[in-house]
């Protein structure tokens, strides 16, 4: 009995651990809009060397997130015969991945949409992109 409380246990700490890294994905995300809206506040002339170093400092916390949740995958599906719980993080995994990329083409739509205040397409493109 011993061992079933230690595994119910894990797991549960496991599951929290989970939702921590979520909390931490979304305060990323924040960080990063705020810094992309202080960049473009920064303009026509921007502080893009501040940009970038946020841009790094954004992408080694989403990197760290993305590993320790694809360690968290494994240890559902090989210790907690977990498949279901394993795919699932899988595909959340994929759909942050593409709300990443939309991210950085909206932030460039947003700029561009600045930069050339007169062509409606650039701000069509970021209506766009803001719904997806």
């Amino acid at each position: 009995m011993p061992c079933d409380v230690h595994v119910d246990n894990d797991f549960r700490q496991l599951i929290q651990r989970f939702y921590e890294l979520q909390t931490e994905r979304v305060e990323a995300y924040r960080l990063f809009d705020e810094g992309h809206h202080a960049y473009l506040k920064s303009g026509p002339h921007y502080d893009f060397i501040q940009y970038r170093q946020l841009v790094h400092e954004i992408t080694k916390a989403f990197n760290g997130i993305n590993k320790e949740l694809i360690q968290m995958k494994d240890r559902l599906r090989e210790v907690y015969d977990r498949s279901d719980l394993s795919e699932h993080l899988e595909k959340m995994q994929e759909m942050e991945k593409e709300k990443l990329e939309l991210t950085a083409r909206l932030q460039i739509a947003k700029q561009n949409s600045q930069d050339h205040p007169n062509q409606e397409d650039y701000k069509e493109e970021v209506q766009i992109l803001k719904h997806k």
